[in-house]
């Protein structure tokens, strides 16, 4: 018999002498590939890698040259852009791992990748196959990364969007595949199992009652050791991570069902009950599909957003356009955007006008006009004009990537009230093992011959399947709705969050108006200066800012003017030195020598010279947008730094509950924090860098897209298409998914209390139990689908 290869289990060819020591042991390796990977692996003191796998791992290919020399190509920063992502001084990656087969796996890659210097993080997951790394790049490379993990035999490479549609649909054709067996099998055990319940082989021979037991036994086989596997390896990893999942009580009551008819139809004892295992594990693949489902077609709308991005892009050297890969575009290249073309990357329009459709990010369907210094979007569509774009963001950098990983965090972290669940529903298993097993005793005492089959009915109907997917479906489909409808969610609290908010408070300048301010009035304060000077002073300081206000006075036509030294003061305004003398624009108050109702001061040696009056525009949205929260019983508010009477007018204009003008991003955090300490559930919207701070006091804060980076990193959810009634949408399908989950656990935990007393007592048998317990997962399931519908 042909010896099988220590680590990849495949036969050792004849003739092949080599070996790996293991326990004390001489084993048998099949190439020198493997004996590499299993001297690296008993090396570096990972043997427990061959004590804990449960599959084989795949036949080793040896490192040779050329292939380091295509690893090395990853270390390219050009190629990098594409798939590194940088946070802070470290990189981080998704890559796709071929290869794994069980928790040994993630564990022995998580050990190998940890040992090189430089690897800070090593996050693995064993069901789709990736690991997430976070390296030091001075450190360590990324080719020497992925040349570690093949010296233990695993092929990666960088993740790909396509390559994850791949998977998924590798994985629904197993779903499939498995589930036509159990079907196919099912229908066929259930036509002899209904016609011995009714007595059609009645007069026959014993003998053929025997004989259908031995085809049912046939038949069910492929369901139970093909079907219902995943169950059992699924149960027993739990247990080697010392933990009790769903899979746990299910796998002992199909196996166990299995195994005991197996020995009735053996022996000729007893009762088969292969119709129900059969019948269960169909039911149960259901659920388990139609929750696939489900998961996928939340993460659609974020799959499509990838799949928008253009291979190809015009580019525009001198007088010579040429079609390159959009992967290649770089900063500052020149574009050409044709009619119908979508753009493949972010940045600037320098010529020509047409109007976009950003539906995809914004869910707003009405084209958006675009013109000279108007920024667009990667995989936006261009509909009517020619357009040529400068580049500004490529790779990952783009707000569409920005938008995917956003999304992808926000469901990958799990808030506080799942977590809650997923140790009840362990705590529930454990109770449930233990209620079993008290049942299993208490029927042996009473009737000997129904104690199993009411001990399988206990596991069976009480597995708290559906309690698992009362609260992961209903969020993963609420983060896709919002994203759709151009709401992006960064944090996992913000859907438990969003109903507790009692009070709401905005900013003014950006968030309640437009920030598309015009100077309407200017007033001279120091006649040695004329206005053109001032307002060329004016617009050389406020090129160093973001604030909205600056866009006013940097539209003028002014000289330009060489300022030093510029320092932006937060919540005050702009100052630096030109020619020797110090110069600031900002707020009227700011050296507390001039009282004024203006919008901005001109300063020179703190000296006011000249005051401007400014307009800014009302969102349309924002009356709508109060009415509602306040019909909601949610008091609104103001915090604005603006001290002029703009903001009590708006304050009356929109019917706010109260006003704090002139305050500082240090006043604005205090009053926040004042009301949180009353109780209140407070939230925040705001744009401007000076809305940053109070950002993270507040229990919910709000960016618009429009606003300044600072506050869209701070933030927990950033309205990508800067419209207030948005705020009434996040307001809806939070208090919806909050009243869904609620929905989800009083079905599931009903479902159990009900069920179990019901099913101890012998009233529930095998079959009915199953259905049951299938019938609540997939009604958990489908009440949670319906918020995708919103």
């Amino acid at each position: 018999m042909a010896k099988s290869c220590f680590h990849c289990l495949e036969p050792v060819p004849n003739g092949f002498t080599g070996e790996v020591i293991f326990e004390g042991v001489s084993n048998p390796v099949c190439c020198t590939g493997c004996q590499a990977v299993a001297d690296t692996i008993l090396a570096q003191g990972m043997s427990d890698y061959y004590k804990f796998r449960t599959e084989t791992n795949g036949k080793v290919e040896e490192l040779v040259p050329e292939k380091l020399k295509e690893l090395t190509s990853y270390d390219n920063q050009d190629i990098q852009r594409d798939f590194v992502d940088q946070q802070g001084d470290l990189k981080e990656v998704l890559l796709s791992v071929e290869g794994i087969s069980c928790a040994a796996c993630a564990w022995l890659i998580e050990k190998q990748l940890l040992a090189i210097s430089g690897v800070k993080r090593v996050d693995v997951n064993t069901s789709t196959h990736r690991a997430m790394i976070l390296w030091q790049d001075k450190d360590a490379k990324l080719s020497e990364i992925i040349a570690a993990l093949m010296q233990i035999g695993y092929k990666a490479y960088p993740f790909q969007a396509d390559e994850e549609a791949n998977q998924k649909q590798a994985a629904a054709k197993a779903y499939m595949r498995r589930l036509g067996v159990a079907g196919l099998m099912t229908m066929q055990v259930m036509m002899f199992a209904f016609a011995m319940y009714f007595g059609m082989f009645s007069g026959m021979d014993e003998g053929f009652e025997q004989y259908f037991r031995w085809i049912s036994l046939v038949l069910a086989s492929p369901v139970i050791l093909y079907s219902a596997l995943p169950f059992l390896t699924n149960a027993v990893k739990g247990l080697q991570s010392k933990q009790l999942n769903m899979d746990l009580p299910v796998s002992l009551a199909i196996f166990g069902a299995y195994g005991a008819s197996c020995y009735a139809t053996v022996m000729s004892v007893g009762e088969v009950y292969f119709e129900s295992i059969c019948m269960f594990t169909f039911l149960l693949l259901l659920g388990k599909y139609l929750e696939f489902r489900a998961r996928m077609k939340a993460s659609e709308f974020t799959a499509n957003l990838q799949k928008l991005l253009p291979l190809t892009a015009r580019k525009i050297s001198g007088n010579k356009e040429e079609v390159i890969a959009a992967k290649s575009l770089q900063l500052n290249d020149m574009i050409l955007v044709k009619p119908g073309e979508a753009i493949p990357a972010d940045g600037l329009v320098v010529n020509g006008t047409s109007t976009v459709d950003e539906s995809m990010m914004t869910g707003e369907h009405l084209p958006i006009k675009k013109f000279e210094n108007h920024q667009v979007y990667a995989g936006t569509l261009n509909h009517d004009g020619v357009i040529t774009i400068q580049i500004n963001k490529v790779g990952q950098n783009t707000l569409l990537n920005q938008i995917i990983k956003l999304q992808h965090n926000a469901l990958m972290k799990r808030p506080k009230i799942v977590e809650v669940t997923d140790k009840v529903a362990q705590w529930f298993v454990a109770c449930l093992l233990v209620f079993a097993s008290i049942t299993a005793i208490g029927w042996y005492y009473i009737e000997p011959e129904h104690a199993f089959w009411v001990t399988i009915a206990v596991l069976v109907a009480t597995c708290p399947c559906a309690l698992s997917l009362a609260i992961p479906t209903a969020l993963t489909c609420a983060v896709a709705t919002l994203t759709k409808k151009g709401i992006l969610i960064k944090e996992s609290h913000v859907l438990e969050t969003t109903p507790k908010v009692t009070r709401y408070a905005f900013d003014k300048t950006g968030t309640l108006t437009e920030g598309r301010f015009s100077i309407v009035k200017t007033t001279m304060l120091d006649q040695n200066y004329s206005a053109e000077q001032v307002l060329g002073f004016a617009s050389a300081l406020e090129r160093y800012s973001e604030h909205p206000i600056a866009k006013a006075f940097t539209q003028k036509d002014a000289q330009v003017i060489e300022i030093t030294s510029p320092t932006v003061r937060t919540g005050l305004g702009v100052a630096g030195e030109m020619n020797g003398d110090q110069i600031a624009i900002g707020k009227p108050n700011w050296f507390n020598n001039h009282a004024s109702f203006a919008q901005a001061t001109l300063f020179i040696n703190e000296q006011p010279i000249a005051d401007f009056y400014l307009q800014d525009k009302v969102r349309e949205s924002a009356h709508r947008v109060v009415a509602y929260l306040q019909s909601k019983n949610l008091t609104c508010h103001m915090l604005t730094g603006d001290s002029s009477n703009a903001a009590k007018n708006l304050a009356d204009e929109l019917g706010l509950d109260s006003f704090k003008q002139a305050c500082s991003p240090k006043d604005k955090q205090l009053c926040v924090e004042k009301w949180s300490r009353e109780q209140d559930i407070v939230a925040m919207i705001g744009d401007g860098v000076n809305d940053s701070p109070v950002f993270n006091s507040a229990h919910l804060s709000i960016a618009m897209e429009t606003g300044a980076d600072i506050s869209k990193n701070t933030a927990d959810v950033v309205l990508l298409n800067s419209d207030l009634n948005s705020l009434q949408t996040l307001q809806t399908v939070a208090v919806k998914t909050k009243r869904i989950i609620k929905q989800n656990l009083t079905i599931s935990l009903l479902y159990n209390g009900s069920i179990l007393p019901l099913a101890a007592l012998g009233m529930v048998p095998p079959w009915l139990a199953v259905i049951g317990m299938s019938a609540s997962s997939i009604v958990v399931i489908s009440n949670s689908l319906r918020l995708l519908k919103l």
